[in-house]
């Protein structure tokens, strides 16, 4: 009788997710609160506009430099603490080996068990240092392109989340009334974000999504009132 084949599906672009989250929320979040704040000390929607793109601009450009900088930061991190393993492997391998065999421990093997292992992994330099950096350390090695494909999603994110709390303002020739529809249109936006951010994040979606509303909300509040009490 023929079987169906088992096929395993993992989410395995978390780090994309990641820099999506981190663009995303800040954009949406950020300028929508930057609007709703001159939203309540001017009626003119083309200064709400211009320092609204203004925002999302600089925004970016921030976010983005950030995003790379974390990222290269890992990679040259990794490098680092490899040449660290390396170095000790080449150096003190019976420490090492000890080592190897406290991990494996960790996961239930006696010490005869993983006697074989240690012993394999000693033959193979490499594969040693591999299992080294990833069970002892933690780490895993960054993908090659790494920081700018991370600049890039962060900045085109936070590009996108940032215009869509200034559109009813491009459409709008009043700002009051323009800040009703970007509320509307943002609070939206924020709930379906937080909605997809939970479901691949593993956390609850409806959960998500209120918390998500609820912080773009409150930010967009405090700047409405605080400019309105300045004004």
């Amino acid at each position: 009788m023929p079987q169906t084949p088992h096929v395993e599906r993992h989410f395995t672009a978390s780090e994309v997710v990641r820099d999506v989250v981190i663009g995303m929320s800040d954009g949406l979040t950020v300028p929508f609160a930057l609007a709703a704040g001159l939203s309540g000390a001017v009626a003119s929607t083309g200064i709400v506009v211009t320092a609204g793109l203004a925002e999302v601009a600089a925004g970016s450009v921030a976010m983005g430099l950030g995003g790379y900088l974390a990222a290269r930061g890992d990679a040259e991190h990794y490098i680092s603490e490899r040449k660290r393993e390396a170095q000790e492997v080449k150096d003190i391998p019976e420490k090492e080996a000890h080592e190897v065999a406290e991990v494996l421990e960790q996961y239930g093997l006696t010490p005869q068990e993983s006697a074989p292992i240690v012993t394999a992994l000693r033959q193979r330099p490499e594969a040693w240092i591999d299992f080294m950096m990833r069970f002892e350390l933690g780490l895993e090695e960054p993908h090659p392109g790494r920081a700018s494909k991370s600049a890039a999603t962060i900045a085109g994110a936070y590009i996108v989340g940032g215009l869509i709390p200034l559109c009813p303002y491009m459409l709008i020739d009043h700002a009051h009334r323009a800040l009703f529809f970007s509320i509307g249109i943002t609070l939206t936006a924020l709930f379906v974000f937080g909605f997809v951010k939970g479901k691949f994040t593993g956390t609850k979606p409806v959960r998500s999504a209120f918390q998500t509303v609820i912080i773009g909300g409150l930010a967009a509040a405090v700047a409405f009132t605080i400019a309105k009490l300045i004004a």
